[in-house]
């Protein structure tokens, strides 16, 4: 049996799945793009090819071999995209919370049913079908769980809303003794600039007391306020709407003080180590042309 555990985003990880990008089918055609970075580069003939983004996730797996980090894989569903494996399942406590995501991306928890049938089936849970829900948009955090969202009543005219307020007061009813503090983002179909696709794509907390954040990604001056006087204003890594955009803050925690993160990243990863971070730099900017990095490939199960 797989012993579901996770409090928080940071603690020393020892079970985790990783998205697999070996069969990912033909380029999208661009009506079909689910966000407006893969809408650019199916544009600009730019978008990653499966051999390129196979090199990049293996990169990741090795890193989890080199921490003794239990690793599991979805099987191949053929043609099909099944990178990011956050955004179809989370665990939080001994919880393993069914997303409600996007109608064709169905198939994914399929694919990972061998390890699903390894935990106890009174702890599966699946939402409402009216509450929408993606990983990315949620993280525990010890006595709080932080939720990004979108108020606005436009709500389903937006393909980059994934989580709605009625999948919040859900989770405070799933985790009464929690408190779950929601943010509104940003969403925009058509500028990759100005959306933030899911919270980790404006904000990430991280070990020893710090965050990285990107101000323009919450709609709600107070919201963003709150989370840097939780923080503390000097612990917070401000990124740009260019690091935004390249995906900054959507590195992923091995333990408190051990991150991976994109080898590009220059600014980011010379503050971290500046912090007293130990960064395993990773090759993934191939997967972030479909607005996704590494902490939206991974869906950790059990850290102590």
């Amino acid at each position: 049996m797989i012993q579901l555990n996770i409090k928080d985003e940071i603690s020393r990880l020892r079970a985790v799945v990783l998205g697999r990008a070996d069969s990912n089918g033909p380029v999208p055609k661009l009506e079909d793009a689910y966000d407006p970075k893969s809408a650019e580069h199916i544009k600009a003939g730019t978008y990653p090819k499966d051999e390129d983004m196979v090199v990049e996730m293996e990169a990741v797996a090795a890193v989890f071999r080199k921490y003794d980090v239990k690793v599991f894989r979805p099987k191949t569903i053929k043609d099909y995209n099944q990178i990011f494996s956050r955004d179809i399942a989370f665990v939080i406590e001994d919880k393993f919370i069914i997303a409600n995501i996007l109608e064709d991306r169905s198939l994914e928890i399929e694919a990972i049913e061998h390890v699903i049938s390894q935990m106890d089936p009174s702890k599966i849970i699946e939402f409402p079908e009216d509450a929408h829900i993606e990983g990315g948009d949620v993280m525990p955090w010890g006595d709080y769980i932080f939720v990004g969202t979108y108020y606005g009543e436009d709500y389903p005219d937006f393909i980059t809303a994934r989580t709605n307020v009625k999948a919040v007061i859900h989770l405070q009813k799933l985790f009464p003794h929690k408190k779950v503090k929601s943010f509104n983002l940003r969403k925009s179909n058509t500028v990759a600039r100005d959306n933030a696709l899911h919270l980790d794509c404006c904000f990430q907390p991280l070990g020893l007391g710090k965050a990285i954040i990107h101000k323009e990604g919450f709609l709600v001056e107070e919201e963003y306020e709150w989370l840097l006087n939780f923080f503390g204003k000097e612990n917070c890594f401000h990124i740009t709407k260019d690091e935004m955009y390249e995906m900054n803050s959507n590195i992923f925690s091995i333990a408190p003080d051990v991150v991976i993160s994109e080898k590009n990243f220059t600014r980011l990863n010379t503050w971290l180590r500046s912090q007293g971070f130990t960064v395993e730099e990773v090759p993934y900017a191939e997967i972030s042309k479909q607005e996704g990095l590494l902490r939206c490939t991974t869906m950790p199960l059990i850290r102590d």
